[in-house]
């Protein structure tokens, strides 16, 4: 055995290791102490062991030599879980076993491998640190009961730097002080690098994790997310715990909500010269019941924008003949590329190549398009080609042929298939555009709408370094397409395109899911990969009319509450954000008007008045 000597820079006692977070006794929690060194690293050690099995590496207050020499950590047995020293290091064991108390060896970690530290609270109402290596191994809780966290942050800091994450308020990435991993790129964390051997690159290359690999342009979706002017400081709290942030509003009972019968009877809508008489009344209708299938393929158009609500049936009949010919323009148009014009012509030819590649694998199980030679696959390579060329900024995106399916399996027609997806790119264009800007947001708005329905759910999940909400990127990007059955997505898109009661009604629907999953994840204990393995085997197992039902249940909750945190009111729709003074571009603000009047109306006894300087909007209710 040889020994390393390093100057010892900061140490305390009584702080206890947690081995199951759940559990309060003697058994689970071990007083022990911490460390930093010079090399410089993190250790602790249990108070049991700090003389007996202390590791052949010596400390002083003074400079040693020989500092530059490798340290090797020898705790006097070989541990099924002991040292990290490397991102590459394979564990031993899956899921670290639950220990009886004594039986926890000691272990160092180098601060160059340190990726993240999170304050976190779990179930028996203590404030932990919890530390995460570049490997995504999750060192157990450390609980400082005498205080010194806030020194121990300090003395990391003179190695690191410790940046806020822009996902989670409670969460800290470490950098070393020369990465230049500050700059506004996720890039430099490389977290979608392939060939890294971090928590979410395991996330991409996990074979549950096909979410990711079916959409060109969403790896991205992390880059710029840290920002440039902003650097909050975990150090900020008061000993002897750490900041917590919840909704802290009172949240009062969830109604319970039924669906209603789908819309049977069009004509009943329509006056004289074909007008419908009440457009909002038809949406209500929707919203509460869908749209029985032999409607569909009209009523669709008026949800999408092909037709205007106020339109007569002749004109009607005018726009189509305009829009059809508009649409044979742009089809001429890529038809008539030669293949030397393609040849010099990087940007359409990638296009054609994702398009043909899509169409071949998307929804080959509906009659409509299976088989080589169905007319129903070049239908939907014309008009996704046909799209490019009217946007061509935008072009194809993998997942776009996702939306268009279902548009073209109703219409059964090339040209109002086309214009309906026009229609629905309007609503959704930004969540397949580079930047992703779109997807952070929704991923932001996800979690505070989760924080404040369920505070215990959110802390479990960050404690599974799941807080992003990553595994929910696919719901959103193309509407839970690959989550329900074909038939169901047409229920369920016809509900999202009436914008009731709010826009942000598919960030509910999320909501639901993950609610209906919160006894098997905490309850089974579910770490990052299976929490992951978990929510992509929800696909088609899900019953989308008890969504339905559980979010606008959660709707109704959140705005009957009399002091709804602002953030909360902004997803909702019931605030306009002090950042902007523009309403969105798709809100319907008189079709809300008269909702929240028939609610008002009704009397809704159990709204509470909002206490605040912005007036909250009353919740409507629905026939």
């Amino acid at each position: 055995m040889f020994y390393v000597i390093h100057q010892l820079i900061f140490e305390k006692e009584g702080v206890y290791l947690h081995t199951n977070a759940k559990r309060s006794n003697q058994d689970t929690a071990i007083p022990g102490f911490i460390r930093i060194v010079e090399r410089p690293a993190m250790e602790w050690s249990p108070v049991e062991e700090d003389v007996r099995n202390a590791p052949a590496v010596f400390y002083t207050k003074k400079d040693g030599e020989g500092g530059e020499e490798e340290t090797k950590f020898d705790p006097g047995y070989e541990p099924d879980w002991a040292v990290i020293s490397t991102v590459k290091q394979e564990r031993r064991q899956e899921h670290p076993p639950v220990r009886e108390k004594g039986q926890w060896g000691s272990f160092s970690l180098p601060l160059s491998e340190l990726y993240s530290l999170r304050r976190a609270r779990f179930s028996l109402g203590r404030n932990f640190l919890v530390l995460t290596t570049r490997g995504g191994d999750p060192l157990p809780p450390l609980h400082f009961q005498r205080g010194g966290a806030r020194e121990l942050l300090k003395a990391m800091q003179r190695y690191i730097r410790l940046a806020p994450s822009p996902m989670d308020g409670r969460l800290f990435l470490a950098y070393p002080h020369d990465s230049g991993a500050l700059s506004q790129s996720f890039d430099e964390l490389h977290l979608f690098d392939e060939t890294s051997a971090d928590l979410v690159s395991r996330f991409i290359q996990d074979p549950y994790a096909t979410t990711f690999g079916g959409f060109s342009k969403v790896t991205n979706f992390f880059r710029g997310a840290l920002p440039h002017t902003h650097q909050e400081s975990p150090l900020t709290d008061e000993e002897p715990g750490f900041e917590l942030i919840t909704c802290g509003a009172e949240l009062g009972p969830r109604p319970q909500v039924k669906r209603g019968k789908p819309l049977d009877n069009w004509d009943q809508f329509l006056d004289p010269e074909g007008r419908v008489t009440d457009p909002q009344k038809v949406k209500e209708l929707v919203f509460r019941g869908g749209i029985v299938p032999s409607l569909r393929r009209e009523v669709w158009k008026f949800l999408l924008g092909f037709y205007p609500w106020n339109s007569t049936t002749k004109e009607r009949e005018d726009i189509l003949r305009v829009k059809t010919d508009e649409y044979f323009r742009m089809k001429v148009q890529w038809k008539s590329v030669s293949e030397e014009q393609e040849m010099r012509n990087s940007l359409f030819r990638g296009y054609r190549s994702l398009i043909e590649r899509d169409v071949n694998r998307t929804d080959r199980h509906n009659s409509f398009f299976s088989g080589n030679e169905n007319p129903g696959l070049a239908l939907l390579h014309d008009v996704l080609m046909t799209y490019c060329m009217y946007n061509f900024d935008l072009g194809y995106v993998q997942g776009m042929s996702d939306l268009l399916s279902p548009l073209l399996f109703v219409t059964q027609n090339e040209v109002e298939s086309f214009w309906c997806l026009t229609g629905f790119m309007d609503l959704v264009h930004q969540n397949f555009e580079e930047s992703q800007e779109a997807m952070k947001q929704q991923l932001l708005q996800l979690s505070v709408l989760l924080r404040a329905l369920d505070p215990e759910l959110c802390d479990y999940l960050d404690s599974q370094d799941s807080g992003s909400l990553c595994f929910c990127f696919r719901w959103l990007l193309i509407w839970f397409k690959r989550e329900f059955s074909f038939e169901d997505i047409l229920s369920l898109w016809e509900v999202l395109w009436t914008r009731l009661p709010c826009e942000n009604f598919h960030l509910l629907m999320a909501s639901s899911i993950l609610e209906s999953q919160k006894e098997e994840l905490i309850g089974s204990n579910h770490d990052f990969n299976s929490i992951l393995k978990h929510i992509n085997e929800l696909t088609m197992k899900l019953d989308l009319q008890s969504v339905l039902c559980g979010a606008e249940a959660i709707y109704l909750q959140l705005t009957h509450c009399k002091e709804l945190p602002s953030k909360v009111q902004e997803v909702l729709g019931l605030r306009v954000p002090c950042s902007s003074s523009d309403e969105s571009p798709n809100s319907e603000p008189k079709e809300t008007d008269t909702l929240l009047a028939q609610s008002e109306a009704r009397g809704v006894s159990s709204c509470q008045p909002f206490n605040g300087q912005t007036p909250q909007r009353i919740p409507p209710t629905y026939p």
